[in-house]
């Protein structure tokens, strides 16, 4: 595994790649006919790790969901004309002249009347902590507000790159009030309509200046000796901190039947079977507030970002009850992530046979997409079947760290064409022609092929890919580029 690691961080510019297979696949490559400079891009593109984070901050209903909406190019983030309607999804996909990168929306979270300021500064700082740049909207039909300068304050303090994003700016007569934003210090103003679209190239150019190309990764792994990471995760009241508190061996979280009781994110490094990992603990917001939606919102921007942080996240379930779609939201923000993930399904010693078997039924039904995940079934009150947890993890992590050597994945990928080739659509029948695993954590693959494949046809891929590779306790990514027409003739 170690070796692994290494190959992706030796510092050449192939992804996971030796220079020998790089040359070997791009000359395979060039006998199919495809361009080379895009497949350069494509494995640049899969081989990349994690997407620079552009975090969009700003006091309420400054317009903030309606940038990200224009950022991204399409009406995700809900918008309405009043603050506080962003739910659950926080983050999206962007791009912008070539380059991709990936959006914190931090629009939606409810006012709290008794401290206003306070609301604004927790909610920029959980989307700050794991930001590589910040646009700060400004309403500039209002100018810069009390809240605005407190906003102010907490990035000077963090230190991030920041654009300033002067919203509502509908013609030349708005540019004048922009200008006025210069006296909050963070440089130059951007005139922006957000929801006209009205400047926003210029501001888009000012963040690709301000985002790196690509982060580097904030967790240990083996080569550099610094302690795996590991988020627990999970709704409110599912047990997180007793767990933390049991694998620790003593009461460092409080813990209360009240959901919500830990108020920042804790982070503990545990020693289990002879490792020492570093465990942060979720649970909980930060403060308490008036209405449940705005707690609930903290929690996601806090659940979101502990895994950017983490390499795997231990998604903590509370089996005495259904699965909901909130467990399922949370399982979906760790895989999306691309961190490894391990299901533990808390208070076990609590069911009877009944509830055991709805159970079962549940997580085939409810949890099918993530059925590669290592299961274990805990009691974080008892210890119940703790010794289990690590072993569990270990093998997530050799899943999320595991590559196949080009190679031995276009034999495997020949036989999958042979035995089971693709539908045909259309009077055509497209095939994979050859394909390469760009990266790892998590594995990146990009699949070359003669036309479009179909999603059902990349999910068996997928599937196979698991049956021979392993990859337990990992997603997988895998992108297709198809050739063109004009490549059969060169």
């Amino acid at each position: 595994m170690n070796d692994q690691i290494h190959s992706e961080g030796s510092g050449h510019e192939h992804g996971a790649l030796g220079d020998a297979e790089f040359a070997e696949f791009m000359e395979l490559a060039a006998q199919e006919g495809f361009d080379l400079e895009e497949v350069e891009g494509a494995l640049d593109e899969a081989g990349h790790g994690p997407l620079p984070v552009l975090a969009v901050v700003g006091r309420p209903n400054v317009g903030k969901s309606t940038l990200v909406n224009r950022i991204i190019g399409r009406r995700e983030a809900v918008v309405q004309d009043k603050p506080g309607v962003t739910r659950d999804r926080v983050s999206y996909e962007a791009e912008w002249a070539g380059r991709r990168f990936k959006v914190v929306d931090t629009g939606g979270w409810e006012q709290d009347v008794l401290g206003l300021d306070a609301s604004v500064a927790a909610q920029a700082e959980y989307a700050i902590e794991t930001a590589d740049a910040v646009v700060f909207v400004v309403d500039s039909t209002v100018g810069a507000t009390d809240t605005d300068e407190a906003v102010v304050k907490l990035l000077r303090r963090a230190g991030k790159p920041v654009v300033l994003c002067a919203n509502k700016v509908d013609g030349q007569s708005g540019e004048a009030d922009a200008t006025a934003l210069w006296s909050l210090g963070l440089g130059e103003p951007y005139p922006v309509s957000s929801l006209h679209g009205r400047g926003t190239g210029d501001m888009l150019d000012a963040v690709l200046e301000a985002l790196p190309e690509a982060p580097a990764q904030t967790f240990g792994n083996g080569v550099l000796g610094g302690p795996r990471r590991i988020a627990l995760i999970g709704r409110p009241n599912v047990g997180k901190s007793s767990l933390l508190n049991k694998v620790a061996g003593e009461d460092r979280v409080v813990v209360n039947e009240l959901a919500g009781t830990t108020r920042d994110p804790v982070d503990e490094l545990i020693k289990l079977g002879g490792i020492t990992w570093k465990f942060i603990d979720t649970a909980g917001i930060r403060r308490r507030v008036h209405l449940q939606e705005g707690a609930d919102y903290y929690a996601s921007l806090r659940t979101a970002a502990a895994v950017e942080k983490a390499e795997v996240a231990v998604v903590l379930i509370d089996s005495s009850e259904s699965i909901s779609v909130q467990d399922q939201r949370i399982i979906t923000m760790a895989v999306e992530a691309g961190r490894a993930l391990v299901v533990a399904f808390n208070k076990w010693d609590t069911l009877d046979e009944e509830r055991r078997y709805y159970l079962e039924r549940e997580i085939e039904t409810e949890l099918a997409q993530i059925s590669w995940a290592p299961r274990v079934n805990v009691s974080a009150v008892t210890g119940r079947h703790m010794e289990k947890l690590v072993p569990a993890i270990e093998t997530a992590l050799e899943g999320w760290e595991t590559r196949v050597p080009t190679g031995r994945l276009n034999a495997f990928l020949g036989e999958i064409v042979a035995s089971h080739p693709h539908p045909v659509r259309g009077g055509k029948q497209p095939r994979i022609l050859f394909g390469t695993q760009a990266g790892t954590k998590p594995p990146r693959f990009v699949l070359f092929a003669s036309g479009f494949l179909e999603h059902g046809y990349r999910r068996f891929v997928e599937r196979r890919l698991r049956e021979e590779f392993g990859f337990e306790g990992t997603p997988i990514h895998i992108s297709v580029r198809v050739r063109e027409k004009r490549g059969r003739n060169k």
